[in-house]
């Protein structure tokens, strides 16, 4: 597991998954601090990686990372950490549309294609 607070290539990405998933990579972003944790094997690894440096719990949302596929479809919001019914959040995607797009947006940031 490690905290991503930069850039990383889709190619290391790539090699992650075949070490552990075969098509995927978990992934773990904080919104407010704007990083990723990735590499885990669950979700909430991840996001106790990110607690333990500093990120809030309301702030982390769990995706999965397809780095074979190409367009939108290679992101996919999906994580039992999604779960914040205090945030009106009650599935495992990412209801808010405005938080969606932070997500889109950091990841777009950090993993260069």
């Amino acid at each position: 597991m490690r905290i991503i607070d930069n850039k990383i290539y889709i190619f290391e990405l790539k090699e992650m998954a075949k070490r552990m998933f075969g098509n995927l990579v978990k992934a773990v972003i904080d919104t407010e601090r704007e990083i990723i944790a990735i590499d885990g094997e669950l979700h909430i690894d991840l996001a106790e990686l990110l607690v333990e440096n500093g990120s809030k719990s309301k702030d982390l949302w769990g995706i999965n990372l397809y780095p074979d596929i190409t367009g939108d479809d290679w992101l996919e919001f999906d994580s039992l950490i999604n779960l914040k019914p205090s945030l009106n959040n009650r599935t495992r995607g990412v209801e808010d549309p405005i938080i969606k797009e932070k997500i889109t947006q950091i990841v777009n940031k950090h993993i260069l294609k």
